[in-house]
C-alpha cells in the first residue's frame, strides 16, 4: 500500500504518495482528504480501513477520479484509491469478465474482443469499471443491453469491519441489490464480475456538420429515434472545440453538430441488417447536407470506445445533466436556441443521448437502479478558460436547464451527474429506505457515510 505517512504522523499533503492517491480526472474538482492511500491488495484495503478508524476518520473511495465533481468534501476522511493488482480474467464459456477494482474499461474491451465478446462500457476507455457499474452505467450499447449495472454478476468488497465479502444473487442478495445503483456507502469494492455479450461487428462512427445545419438535421434524427431499433444507440452534440493539435482543423473552425453512436450486429447473419439500419439513419441527413467529416464504418467492438472522442487526459470540466421526456420539435428548437444559436458559445459540448430500448424496460432481478424511464439524456459541459470562466459556464448551464425544464423528468443517470449539489433523483422513496436499512446493517458506525450519494439516503 502506498501511504502518505505512518499512522501517527500528520498528513503530508504535498508528498508524492498523497498526490498520487488524490489524483482526479476532472481538474476542476480537486479532492483534499485528511489522509490518502493507494491500495493494491485486499490486505492493503483492510489496513487502510483500520488506519482510518485509528485516526477517527471516515473512509472514502475512488479510482480514476472521473466523478470528483460529485463527491462530498473529504476533510474528515481517509481516501482509498483502489488500484488492485491483477489482470482482467475472461471466462469464455460463461461470458463473464472478472475485473480488479481500479481497472479502466479499455483493458476489459481489449480482453473481451479477443473472444468475440463485448462489454457494456461507456464512451471513454479511461473510465474506471467499478464506479461506472455501481452507478448504473449508460453504455454505448445501452439500448441493446440496458443499464450496465444489470450486467453485474458478483461484487467482491471489504466491509466496514474489515471482512471480505462476495455479494451475488445467491450470497448476500440484499447487499448485491443495494450495490447496483443504491447510492454507495457500503464498503470498498475490490473486484467485480460482469457479463459480456457476443458482437460480430458494429457500424460506428461520428458525422459532423456546421452547427448552422442543426435546425434541418436534428428533427430528422429525432423522427428516426422515435422508432429506432434496439440495436442502435446514438447521440447528437453541439460542439465548440478548441484549436489544439488533437482536434482536426475542420472541427475547430466554428461550432459543429456531431451525430455519433453505433448499430450492433450480435451475430454474423445480422451484419447486413446493421449496415442497412445505419444507412436508414445517416442517408437522409447526408442528403440534406454533406458532412464536413464522417467516420461511420463497419468495425469490431474495440473501435466503439473511440467513437465519442472523449478526452484521454485529465481536463477541468463544469457541467449539468437532466433526463428528458420526448422534447418533440419544440424541445429540439429550444435546445438549439440555447446551444447552437447562442451568440457567444460557452459550453464545449451540449449533448442529447438517445435512451429507450432495453434501457427503459424493467429487468427481473435488477438492483436498486434497473432501468431509466426517460427518452433522452441531456448533458452539457464547459472547460473553464477555453470559452468562458467558471461563473459563465454555470450561468449558461442554468439557462439550458430553464429552457429544457418543460421536458425534465426530475430523474438523473448517476454516471452523468456533473456536480455534488445536483439532485440525483434516480431512486424512489422505497428504494432509498431499503438501501438505508442495508447500509445500517453492514456499516452500523457510518464509516462510509460520506460516500453515500446525495439524495440516496433518508438520513442525510
Amino acid at each position: 500500500m502506498t501511504t502518505t505517512h505512518e499512522h501517527s504522523a500528520p498528513t503530508a499533503h504535498g508528498d508524492a504518495a498523497y498526490r498520487a492517491a488524490t489524483r482526479v480526472f476532472n481538474l476542476a474538482a480537486p479532492v483534499t482528504p485528511a489522509d490518502a492511500v493507494t491500495a493494491h491488495t485486499v490486505e492493503e484495503v483492510r489496513a487502510a480501513i483500520h488506519r482510518a478508524r485509528a485516526r477517527g476518520l471516515g473512509v472514502r473511495v475512488h479510482a480514476t477520479g472521473h466523478a470528483a465533481a460529485t463527491a462530498r468534501p473529504m476533510e474528515d476522511a481517509l481516501l482509498i484509491r483502489t488500484d488492485l493488482r491483477g489482470d482482467v480474467e475472461i471466462d469464455v464459456h460463461r461470458r463473464i469478465a472478472r475485473v480488479p477494482a481500479g481497472t479502466r474499461w479499455g483493458a476489459v474491451i481489449e480482453a473481451a474482443a479477443r473472444h468475440g465478446l463485448a462489454a457494456p462500457h461507456g464512451s471513454s476507455p479511461t473510465v474506471g469499471v467499478v464506479g461506472y457499474l455501481l452507478n448504473g452505467g449508460l453504455s454505448m450499447y445501452a439500448r441493446h443491453t440496458g443499464l450496465a449495472a444489470n450486467s453485474l454478476r458478483a461484487v467482491e468488497l471489504v466491509t466496514a469491519d474489515g471482512t471480505s465479502c462476495r455479494a451475488d444473487d445467491r450470497s448476500h442478495p440484499e447487499l448485491f441489490w443495494a450495490l447496483r445503483g443504491g447510492g454507495g456507502g457500503l464498503g470498498v469494492v475490490t473486484a467485480v464480475e460482469v457479463a459480456l455479450f457476443p458482437v460480430a461487428a458494429v457500424v460506428t462512427g461520428a458525422a459532423f456538420w456546421p452547427a448552422g445545419e442543426a435546425r434541418r438535421l436534428l428533427p430528422l434524427w429525432r423522427a428516426w429515434a422515435e422508432h429506432a431499433p434496439d440495436e442502435a444507440t446514438t447521440s447528437v452534440r453541439i460542439m465548440n472545440l478548441p484549436k489544439v493539435p488533437e482536434v482536426p482543423a475542420a472541427l475547430s473552425a466554428g461550432p459543429v453538430l456531431c451525430l455519433d453512436g453505433l448499430v450492433v450486429a450480435p451475430a454474423e447473419d445480422g451484419i447486413t441488417t446493421a449496415l442497412r439500419r445505419a444507412d436508414e439513419l445517416l442517408a437522409p441527413l447526408r442528403a440534406v447536407a454533406e458532412p464536413i467529416m464522417d467516420t461511420w464504418h463497419r468495425a469490431g467492438p474495440t473501435a466503439v470506445a473511440e467513437t465519442h472522442m472523449d478526452p484521454a487526459d485529465p481536463v477541468p470540466v463544469l457541467g449539468d445533466h437532466m433526463l428528458l421526456e420526448d422534447p418533440g420539435d419544440e424541445g429540439i428548437a429550444e435546445f438549439l436556441r440555447v446551444t447552437a444559436d447562442h451568440p457567444r458559445p460557452v459550453l464545449t459540448v451540449a449533448e442529447l443521448r438517445q435512451l429507450g430500448g432495453a434501457l427503459g424496460r424493467p429487468v427481473a432481478g435488477a438492483g436498486a437502479l434497473g432501468h431509466l424511464d426517460a427518452r433522452y439524456a441531456y448533458s452539457g459541459a464547459g472547460v473553464p478558460g477555453f470559452a468562458g470562466g467558471p461563473e459563465e459556464i454555470r450561468a449558461h448551464c442554468e439557462r439550458v436547464r430553464r429552457a429544457l425544464s418543460p421536458w425534465d423528468t426530475g430523474r438523473t443517470a448517476p454516471t452523468f451527474v456533473a456536480r455534488a449539489d445536483q439532485p440525483r433523483g434516480h431512486l424512489g422513496t422505497g428504494a432509498i429506505l431499503a438501501a438505508d436499512r442495508i447500509r445500517a446493517r453492514v456499516d452500523p458506525d457510518g464509516l462510509f457515510r460520506g460516500d453515500i450519494a446525495p439524495d440516496c439516503s433518508a438520513s442525510r
